[in-house]
């Protein structure tokens, strides 16, 4: 005991004499400000993807629809090092590049689809690997999609195979007002979600409006419990999250006392910063309409509205807040909300001048996202709207390379973007074409002709049917 008093006498008098000498240092360490967006990771779980090895290839006598909007009639494309290097017509043919003669078939970028759950829905669809849905409150900003994500899921290489997908956003599902977070993943083989993530893309935030939180958390008296209750949580959430942001811009920009960390308020304050890209799912028209508005309240934007059948009616409103639209060429009367819609939506939007895309939000569909664009745009021709093929394509390619944030890296076939490409075995507006090859980067992932580049998952090894790809 009269040790420990000694021990503990000499602490306080070594203390004292810090204090005197070092205390204005310390002061002054614990005030310096980290800077404005470094007081703490923003990027924990960074992408460790690397391209498959690819061989220079020069594509030959194809006709390309570049994603922007623009096509070649007997054009060719150079890939070399996982980059696109030349794009037009009679290219030169240097002797270390393989030739693919493409006569009578399509060169398209790879398709992208904004809106999907693989991963997280995989297949096989049993409770076991449902991992989507966080539906325990309606606000869960704290959980992430990629780590929910199962690398095996069979539907990552049915996607690519059989749909030419090479990249995709996988969201977490519409229990909530506020999802999580979204990933943008390459769609190539990896033992980790990371392997797969898309490197330097945003993250995007999964919210939603309408009829699924108010069914869910109404049926568990609580709220919300209607549309205005939705709005009201929103609300609720969005100004704790502007006081989040304030506490620590000013921890970065002046020092001090280190705020305490919030994992969803993390998020939101991403949102806020303009760090992290809204990803809302939301049917009606004057739905999106009041979200814009709270959208202005709160000083964030909307980057894309999923599943918009209603996006036709306010074309020109999403155009003025610089609100993208992803919806489906004829997928619709499910639900209440989803009843109001017409096939020429895509249509009319393009016509507007609108950001639009298709997506698929199923494991299926996302198997022939060229096909549904085909439908789209038969249906917009109809109604007297003239939609080149050339056009339509960006419906699956910059279009939602710019809701993601990513249509630098990729979305079109342009030198210095990434190589993804499809080669189609026809037109790819046609019910009876599939993908013939898939380039990742440059590397061939795919081929038709070449059993050994079906790509097959871990878990679908050994499997009966093993290696089929349908």
């Amino acid at each position: 005991m009269i040790k420990a008093l000694l021990m503990g006498a000499s602490l306080v008098a070594l203390a004292g004499c810090t204090s005197a000498d070092t205390k204005p240092q310390a002061s002054s360490e614990q005030a310096r400000a980290p800077g404005r967006g470094k007081g703490y990771s923003h990027d924990p779980y960074p992408s460790t993807y690397h391209a498959y090895p690819g061989a220079a290839t020069l594509v030959t006598n194809v006709t390309i629809l570049d994603g922007e909007g623009g096509r070649i009639d007997g054009g060719s494309v150079l890939f070399r090092d996982t980059k696109i290097v030349a794009v037009g017509q009679n290219l030169p043919r240097d002797a270390d590049v393989t030739v693919i003669d493409g006569r009578g078939k399509y060169l398209t970028p790879g398709v992208i689809d904004i809106h999907s759950h693989l991963g997280d829905y995989p297949s096989p669809g049993v409770p076991a690997l449902s991992d989507g849905n966080e539906a325990t409150s309606p606000v869960t900003a704290d959980v992430w999609a990629e780590h929910s994500v199962w690398p095996q899921d069979p539907g990552f290489s049915r996607a690519l195979t059989n749909g030419g997908v090479t990249t995709l956003q996988v969201l977490p599902g519409s229990a909530n007002l506020f999802g999580g977070r979204s990933v943008v993943l390459k769609n190539v083989y990896a033992r980790t979600m990371q392997a797969m993530k898309f490197p330097g893309a945003p993250y995007g935030l999964k919210m939603a409006c309408g009829e699924n939180p108010k069914r869910v958390y109404g049926s568990k008296g609580r709220q919300p419990a209607t549309r205005m209750g939705n709005m009201a949580v929103d609300r609720q959430t969005w100004a704790r999250a502007a006081e989040y942001k304030r506490r620590w811009d000013k921890y970065e920009d002046k020092g001090g006392e280190m705020p305490g960390r919030d994992i969803a308020m993390d998020t939101l304050r991403g949102v806020l910063d303009g760090e992290i890209l809204i990803q809302n799912h939301c049917y009606r028209a004057d739905e999106m309409a009041n979200v814009m508005d709270m959208a202005k309240e709160f000083g964030y934007k909307v980057t894309a509205f999923h599943h918009a059948v209603e996006a036709y009616k306010i074309a020109d409103l999403l155009k003025e807040n610089g609100a993208c639209a992803a919806v489906w060429a004829d997928w619709y009367g499910f639900k209440m909300e989803a009843y109001d819609a017409v096939n020429e939506n895509l249509a009319i939007l393009e016509k507007q001048g609108t950001c639009a895309m298709i997506h698929s939000d199923d494991e299926n569909g996302i198997q022939r996202l060229n096909q549904e664009v085909a439908k789209a745009r038969m249906s917009g021709i109809k109604a007297g709207y003239d939609i080149s093929e050339a056009q339509a394509w960006r419906w699956l390619a910059i279009n939602p390379a710019k809701a993601l944030g990513i249509d630098r890296q990729t979305g079109s076939l342009k030198p210095g973007k990434m190589a993804d490409a499809v080669l189609w075995n026809g037109n790819p507006f046609s019910v009876y074409t599939r993908p013939q090859m898939v380039w990742v980067d440059g590397a061939l992932l795919y081929d038709a002709s070449n059993p050994k580049l079906r790509p097959v998952s871990d878990f679908e090894l050994g499997q009966p049917g093993e290696g089929d790809v349908k």
